[in-house]
């Protein structure tokens, strides 16, 4: 009969316990971790498709020697948003308007057209101008913005309206049209507001 080796190597009950526990413990940690950093990484990039935007427009309105705009298509920024050259301003009522003529892509003498339009962020997403920028931005021929100001991107999945830690951005607009993030001088994961850059960003909905 053949001997059983007294030297066979295998997990006790003991030591399977203490593996799966430790293995319970990093995936508590870094789940949380994990989703944070997605989290992170789709409100940047929600922030970086308006400042594409806000530069496209700078820098045609420079090339084009026109004015070109920037305005929401929705009730609110996060509902999209389109560029377009403001060629006709022959009224107020059509300066920072985009006047339709059924060939919105062609750029005709005398007529608007649009260079890009922006689909609507993530259901959760807000996107709000503070009171200068309420429904579009304006850039001249010189390349400046028609005013200086900022926009809030939150994830407001919880809906308080609330900039929480990590759940939030702020673009700022300069007097010459320049765009920036809003930085985090206070590491608390919430950025400054624009005009004060001690005070955190307190509201995603009036930023």
């Amino acid at each position: 009969m053949k001997k059983i080796s007294e030297n066979n190597t295998g997990f006790t009950l003991i030591e399977l316990m203490v593996t799966v526990a430790i293995a319970g413990v990093v995936l508590g940690i870094g789940i949380p971790s994990f989703n944070e950093a997605i989290r992170n990484s789709r409100l940047t990039t929600s922030a970086n498709e308006l400042i594409t935007a806000l530069n496209l427009a700078k820098s045609e309105a420079i090339k084009r020697g026109e004015h070109v705009v920037v305005r929401k298509t929705g009730a609110q920024w996060e509902n999209g948003w389109q560029v377009f050259v403001d060629i006709d301003r022959s009224t107020a009522a059509k300066e920072n308007t985009f006047d339709d003529d059924g060939d919105a892509n062609l750029c005709e003498a005398g007529e608007d057209c649009v260079l890009r339009v922006y689909s609507a962020l993530s259901t959760s997403y807000t996107l709000r101008g503070n009171n200068n920028f309420t429904n579009f931005i304006r850039y001249t021929p010189s390349g400046l913005s028609n005013n200086m100001g900022s926009f809030a991107v939150c994830d407001n999945s919880d809906g308080n309206g609330l900039p929480e830690a990590n759940t939030s951005k702020l673009i700022i607009v300069n007097r010459v049209g320049r765009t920036r993030m809003a930085p985090d001088n206070n590491t608390n994961d919430i950025p400054e507001k624009d005009d004060d850059p001690i005070t955190d960003l307190t509201s995603c909905i009036t930023p």
